[in-house]
């Protein structure tokens, strides 16, 4: 019996495919030693001291869409080996993007794009409305833009309940950021790829992460060591009036099991900026196989276990967008009759057009770190907002000086 090594990504949002392991092992007699399961930043530490040791222990490894062009060096070609596969079935955007320098690095796993989810038992409450029009002079409705969520937010919050919830760290403060960053009409970097946010758009959006978190204090005081599935767990014990979440959470929001507001919440865009724009930080996530892999047929069929039609249709019925055209469609099929599940599915196609995705380059997950550290700095009021941007802006040169933007 052959030996396959997967490290994977692991959290509430990806573990249940796992479950398609135990299957793919009877079905094909190999053994799958999942070396590691972890959260994203901490998986990618992992793969990087694993390949850099020079004796990787790793055959097939969960990486995403804007990670991959850090890893691509220990990274398969998977072009011929995927050659019976019907990649014509893949949707082009993330075809696209799991193509580093024209050469198919890794298969998507599914599209990540976050809505607004809202307590929709808070606002339509009477008593509540009440007291809003009251103190704002206008009716209480989910938030269009961003400055009514702040609004909003800061009303609901109290000593029970916090107004809106986002990921204080990592590549979730940063996604955050980035979606404000361009719904103000700013960009992270220009064509030549320097820091572009070092501008009034920036500015703007770090002081509204600073004005959540410190001014109106709609956040709990330890967000800063929150990522996605503590905001998500909060929301869902009924600690939160608003969250932004993704795709692959929305069967935890409807388990009466994992969410005691599971018939209590509500879906929206996410707001937009100043500049009237909308935008959703947004990528793939992925599976690939290392160059160095002992057991490549092994980690090859193990990769096409988990991104078959079974598998992302599996997944998209617990609400991840599948990258499959037919899986999509076979999803969105079911969903008739079903006027949440039809809307959640409109709202999620809206969304994909409000997609931003940053540019891919080696050292951008070092871009990414940069950014979000000192974000955490604005938002504890270390740094003023124009001091965090400047400062950022100033520590990324090095980095991305010596750069070229990888091509799709």
């Amino acid at each position: 019996m052959s030996v396959i090594r997967a490290a994977l990504v692991g959290g509430p949002m990806y573990d249940p495919l796992y479950e398609a392991i135990g299957p793919f092992e009877r079905s094909t007699g190999h053994r799958v030693d999942v070396v590691a399961r972890l959260p994203h930043p901490e998986l990618n530490g992992f793969v990087r001291s694993q390949f850099e040791s020079g004796a990787p222990g790793i055959d097939l490894l969960s990486t995403h869409t804007k990670y991959a062009p850090s890893q691509a060096q220990w990274l398969m070609p998977l072009d011929s080996e995927l050659a019976g596969e019907p990649l014509q079935d893949i949707l082009p955007r993330p075809l696209e993007l799991s193509r580093i320098g024209g050469r198919l690095l890794q298969m998507p796993r599914n599209v990540d794009v976050r809505l607004l989810h809202y307590r929709r038992d808070l606002f339509e409450d009477p008593a509540e409305q009440s007291a809003f029009e009251r103190r704002a002079g206008r009716p209480l409705r989910v938030p269009d833009t961003w400055d009514e969520l702040a609004e909003v937010a800061s009303f609901f919050t109290r000593p029970s309940l916090h107004g809106f919830l986002f990921p204080g760290r990592d590549s979730g403060l940063f996604g955050t950021f980035y979606e404000l960053l361009v719904s103000a009409g700013g960009d992270l970097f220009d064509r030549a790829l320097r820091p572009a946010f070092d501008s009034s758009a920036g500015e703007w959006a770090a002081g509204m992460l600073a004005e959540l978190h410190t001014t109106r204090r709609v956040t709990p005081r330890e967000l800063p060591a929150w990522h996605y599935d503590e905001i998500s767990a909060a929301f869902r014990a009924g600690h939160a009036a608003m969250v932004c979440d993704w795709p692959g959470s929305y069967h935890l929001y409807r388990n009466p099991a994992t969410s005691i507001v599971s018939d209590r919440f509500g879906l929206a865009p996410l707001p937009a900026g100043p500049s009237g724009i909308r935008a959703a930080y947004a990528g793939c996530h992925s599976f690939a196989v290392a160059a160095s892999a002992e057991n490549r047929a092994g980690a090859v069929a193990l990769l096409r276990w988990l991104t078959s039609v079974n598998a992302q249709l599996g997944e998209a019925r617990r609400g991840s967008i599948p990258c499959r055209a037919d899986a999509l469609r076979r999803v969105r099929q079911e969903s008739a009759g079903n006027a949440l599940e039809q809307e959640r599915w409109e709202l999620l196609s809206a969304a994909e057009a409000c997609m931003i995705i940053p540019p891919r380059f080696a050292s951008y997950p070092a871009c990414e770190d940069v950014i979000w550290q000192s974000l955490q700095k604005v938002m504890q009021a270390i740094w003023t907002p124009r001091e965090g941007t400047r400062r950022a802006a100033a520590a990324l040169l090095p980095i991305v000086d010596a750069q070229v933007t990888v091509e799709s």
